[in-house]
């Protein structure tokens, strides 16, 4: 699951900023719609095509130069495609069945091979052809790259409306969860007061985040599909930054009950606490290392925002990862713990970066100059991140 928050317009739009050098050629034939009318804002070639090319990963052919619509294995001319230079070929057909009932075939050749080498035929409704169609996505990246595909997920972020009033700092703020291209947008709360840092649970049941409607920062537990909330954290002073555990067991937590702003473990089941920095200076921000044995945060000790790692078992000394620029901050660990991603500032610009953890390395990767909260994908290829 994705997560991201900024305030912003209440409709999402997601754009394809980078994509990779060699990327792979690939043609998606325009599936074949049978027994119904095509739906607009559900086309499922459309959005295969529009997936495989947000994934930097694969270069799409355009429409217009296909030079041919294949509905059927027998209809692929292998040879001719070879000439257009693309390596694979999908195609694919919709049909509706009764009660409203879809069924999404595809198939997947390799020119080169000059063979089929992947197909499903999977049932939907109306309401669930877009995710098929990532779920698509998710098979044919997983059979040409082997990484494993994080289209057909969920991303959870914070948007704002302004209120019909005359007053020009009048808002209301929304809590919104959307498919991975910002798609079926729902809201899971609507509150007068700010809300902030949304966190996934590790089984997408749940999302953890910050709200100040008791007139104070309280930290909640939302579930999706009841909508049912409780408050896990409502102590004095900050309760903040909300991370869920791998195991989803418990909670890294930015509190200051005890002074200065620290990091906390809640274990969700019993409610106990545990404090894991004690420090004059500001540490908050806390992420996960996917073993659960550690946490990277944010910390002002060295005197501007830097990233650290600390375990949460030994009680040793927390080791600072970051030297590069006078603010890093807000960090996301890949899920097999070799980069970091973060906010990287200097000269007023605030821009999106990658910390190799082996190398020390550290790799620019947007132009900024307001970019925030980014968040690696489930299978650590692409990030997502608010920009202004």
């Amino acid at each position: 699951m994705l997560v991201f928050s900024s305030v912003s317009h209440a409709v999402l739009n997601i754009e394809i900023t980078q994509g990779v050098d060699g990327s792979l050629p690939i043609a998606v034939v325009p599936f074949q719609w049978t027994g119904g009318v095509k739906l607009s804002d559900a086309d499922v070639s459309e959005i295969i095509t529009s997936d495989l090319a947000r994934s930097g990963k694969f270069s799409p052919l355009a429409i217009k130069d296909l030079i041919a619509n294949p509905r059927k294995p027998e209809d692929v001319h292998f040879k001719s495609w070879r000439m257009t230079g693309v390596d694979h070929l999908v195609i694919g057909e919709v049909q509706l069945k009764g009660d409203g009932q879809y069924q999404v075939q595809f198939r997947l050749f390799d020119i080169l091979k000059g063979e089929q080498v992947l197909g499903y035929s999977f049932m939907a409704t109306k309401d669930s052809l877009r995710s098929v169609a990532h779920r698509i996505s998710d098979h044919i990246i997983k059979n040409l790259t082997g990484l494993s595909g994080a289209f057909d997920a969920r991303i959870a972020y914070v948007t704002t409306e302004k209120k019909n009033t005359k007053q020009s700092n009048d808002f209301s703020y929304l809590l919104q969860v959307a498919d991975t291209d910002g798609y079926n947008p729902q809201t899971l709360l609507t509150s007068d007061e700010p809300i902030m840092s949304p966190a996934w649970s590790p089984d997408g049941k749940y999302v953890a985040y910050v709200s100040f409607e008791n007139d104070k920062p309280e930290i909640f537990i939302h579930d999706i599909y009841t909508a049912s909330r409780e408050v896990v954290s409502s102590y004095s002073g900050i309760n903040g930054a909300p991370a869920w555990s791998p195991d989803g067991t418990r909670l890294a937590l930015t509190l200051s009950k005890d002074g200065n702003p620290d990091i906390y473990v809640l274990h969700l089941k019993n409610k106990s606490l545990k404090r894991i920095t004690k420090h004059w200076s500001i540490d908050t921000e806390a992420n996960w290392m996917p073993d659960g044995g550690s946490l990277v945060f944010t910390s002002s000790r060295s005197g501007k925002p830097q990233l650290y790692r600390v375990s949460v078992t030994d009680g040793s000394r927390p080791k600072r990862l970051t030297f590069e620029g006078k603010y890093n901050a807000n960090a996301s660990v890949s899920p097999d713990s070799k980069m970091l991603t973060f906010v990287h500032g200097e000269n007023n610009s605030f821009r999106i970066a990658v910390l190799y953890l082996e190398t020390g390395l550290v790799q620019i990767l947007t132009d900024g100059p307001l970019d925030e909260s980014p968040k690696f994908a489930p299978n650590g290829s692409m990030i997502l991140y608010a920009a202004q």
